[in-house]
């Protein structure tokens, strides 16, 4: 008896091991081991609560750890803390001369910092020292195709970047050294009509930059921020600060210094947040916003002569608040029309491949939710739901633009129009917020975007707003929610 009774438990303990071993060959954990999942690019940690004999398989393309591995990175698991609780490395400052000051060393010594722009949160670094450049790629996981963004408070100092200000020796022949001439003072009308603003230019870069900043193609992108805030710390760190948004690559690109800490918490980065200053009984100093006033980054233009004699094009790469007409308009004042082309050429590249410019990848700013775009034909509800459209829009969630999916508002988890009346600038101030909201909305599986449709009249902010819609979806357009 006794030995048939352990034979019986040789045999269970036997099958138990059995089915462990092939739960492990297909990748199986049990909930009740409380394993943490990283989604995707900002690391959010979901704790899964202990349910015994519940099997669940590991999502494509995450990371599963272990109890002792959250351990070991002094992540707690047990009591379900969700990102925003684990260990924190990053450091909020406030704008105090002596808070400068030190970020200022702190840029210079060839650490990070992150600062407010009229566009959106920047993470910063020394842009001539190499390693330094290195630390933003790395803190944000971004590949090396992707260049950065060179910031200074004065259009000399953005001229010194280029090459077309270099000096030429006199054998060079004439033709190169006219249209180097040509080439220096567009860049030279471009700077002085519209820095310090959100425009950025991209030209061929001097032999001195480091190429880590252009991903290799030659081609320095610069641009001289409003913000006093990001004017201030320039200033104070007395070299150019390479800055692209302060996030995981591919999220949403913050425009609150609490987006920087969602995203960069566990990063040896220092963020500038105006609004400590109150907290600290210190005054707010005059001019210094906490807001990201434009919402969307700058636009950035390519300056390239060609081959033809005397000829250029400057050659818009992302839309953002300044217009091509505002730069042909500039280009005509100073008797340069005949010389340039301005046009668009707006791309969406896979990040592996090297752009001389940033914001050119597919997926970009996008939520941790999956979200498509609404073809134009099934906006304002123009078809009734099948139930399966319904059960789906229950779960998800719809940033709108001009009401264009208001008919389907009823029917959604949450919804939240950026303009009602489709105003450009109040919806290109509001489309990051609203993008990390999306995420924040509980049960959300879906969100869903209108597709804009417009027309070749529509200003720049109109377009940044449709840029930043179709990155965030992928591209993705769907004519039916199931």
């Amino acid at each position: 008896m006794i030995i048939g009774v352990n034979a019986i438990s040789f045999l269970r303990l036997l099958l138990l091991c059995m089915i462990g071993a092939i739960c492990a060959a297909f990748g199986y954990r049990s909930i009740i081991q409380q394993h943490l999942t990283f989604r995707g690019h900002h690391q959010r940690a979901l704790a899964f609560s202990a349910v015994a004999n519940i099997m669940t398989p590991p999502h494509s393309g995450e990371t599963i750890l272990s109890m002792s591995e959250v351990e070991d990175i002094g992540i707690a698991a047990n009591d379900g803390k969700s990102s925003a609780e684990m260990k924190t490395i990053a450091r909020l400052v406030s704008t105090t001369q002596s808070s400068f000051e030190q970020c200022g060393q702190r840029l210079r010594d060839g650490k990070l910092v992150s600062f407010p722009t009229e566009t959106v949160y920047g993470l910063g670094c020394h842009a001539l020292d190499q390693s330094a450049v290195q630390k933003v790629f790395d803190a944000k996981e971004r590949p090396l195709s992707d260049p950065l963004i060179v910031h200074v408070t004065k259009s000399e100092d953005a001229l010194e970047l280029w090459d077309a200000s270099t000096s030429m020796s006199r054998s060079e022949i004439s033709n190169q050294a006219q249209q180097q001439e040509i080439e220096k003072k567009a860049l030279h009308v471009l700077t002085e009509a519209f820095f310090p603003g959100p425009l950025t230019l991209v030209a061929r870069a001097h032999p001195s930059i480091p190429q880590i900043l252009m991903a290799n193609t030659g081609f320095v992108a610069c641009r001289s921020p409003s913000h006093p805030i990001a004017r201030a710390l320039i200033s104070a760190a007395k070299v150019p600060i390479a800055a692209p948004s302060a996030n995981k690559f591919g999220h949403v690109s913050p425009t609150l210094a609490e987006h920087v800490m969602d995203d960069l918490g566990q990063e040896d980065v220092w963020i500038i947040d105006p609004t400590l200053n109150a907290a600290e009984g210190t005054k707010e100093q005059e001019g210094h916003s906490p807001v990201c006033q434009v919402g969307v980054e700058s636009t950035v233009a390519k300056v390239e002569m060609s081959d033809e004699q005397n000829k250029g094009s400057i050659t818009i790469l992302r839309h953002g608040a300044i217009s091509s007409s505002s730069i042909r308009e500039a280009l005509a004042k100073n008797g340069l029309s005949d010389y340039f082309e301005v046009s668009d050429s707006v791309r969406f590249t896979s990040k592996k491949v090297s752009n001389v410019a940033p914001g050119q990848t597919i997926k970009h700013y996008s939520p941790n939710v999956p979200c498509f775009m609404v073809d134009a034909s099934r906006q304002c509800q123009q078809n009734e739901l099948s139930q399966e459209e319904k059960a789906i829009l229950a779960q998800s969630v719809i940033i709108d633009y001009g009401k264009r999916l208001s008919g389907y508002q009823q029917h959604v988890l949450a919804y939240r129009d950026l303009s009602v009346e489709g105003d450009a600038s109040m919806a290109a101030s509001s489309v990051f917020e609203t993008l990390r909201w999306s995420e924040r909305i509980q049960g959300a599986n879906r969100v869903f975007v209108p597709d804009i449709i417009l027309a070749n009249n529509e200003d720049a902010l109109d377009l940044a707003v449709k840029d930043k819609l179709t990155r965030a979806a992928s591209a993705v357009i769907v004519n039916t929610f199931a």
